[in-house]
């Protein structure tokens, strides 16, 4: 699988969305929106492979995230001090958060290797913070790694639709 940023021509990988790795694959993309709505984001993190990355990018067609300006890129270390400040309590991220109910449909397998399954999805997320609604709207790219104890998330890309304009996505995740 290519380290660039998914295309816009998105075309299906040899592996239909009935394989049992797509489905397991989904169904923790699918876990992931419930404890990232449910704001259990110790056990979010859980989720995660070793060596994972977040990345929230800017610009929608940068494919070398390192050298680029992004709303978000945490490796895990970033990605936990992240968690830490939504749940410590000291921050205004985690004394502000926002609710959210976010939707994820549209699976498409666009890449795959012996260990590995690549899913693109779109992401609507709803929510209210301080008396205000938003919605914010994504393609999702999960990269998932098949482990011993089970799959996990190695990869996560989000590409906001309006991710060149303000966005506030500040007291929740992704």
């Amino acid at each position: 699988m290519s380290t660039d940023a998914p295309s816009r021509a998105v075309a299906a990988a040899d592996l239909p969305l009935d394989d049992p790795r797509a489905l397991a694959a989904i169904s923790l993309i699918w876990r992931e929106a419930h404890l990232l709505d449910a704001r259990r984001y110790q056990e979010w993190d859980r989720l995660w492979a070793e060596g994972g990355e977040y990345v929230v990018p800017i610009d929608r067609e940068a494919g070398d995230f390192a050298s680029r300006l992004n709303l978000m890129y945490d490796d895990d270390r970033m990605r936990r001090m992240r968690v830490e400040r939504l749940t410590g309590g000291f921050s205004i991220s985690a004394t502000a958060a926002a609710r959210t109910v976010r939707s994820v449909s549209r699976f498409v397998v666009t890449g795959r290797e012996e260990d590995t399954v690549e899913i693109c999805s779109a992401q609507i997320l709803a929510g209210h913070k301080r008396g205000e609604t938003f919605v914010l709207a994504a393609d999702v790219t999960h990269r998932i790694v098949f482990e011993a104890d089970g799959p996990r998330i190695l990869r996560k890309i989000v590409q906001l639709v309006n991710s060149e304009e303000a966005v506030t996505a500040s007291g929740f995740l992704l």
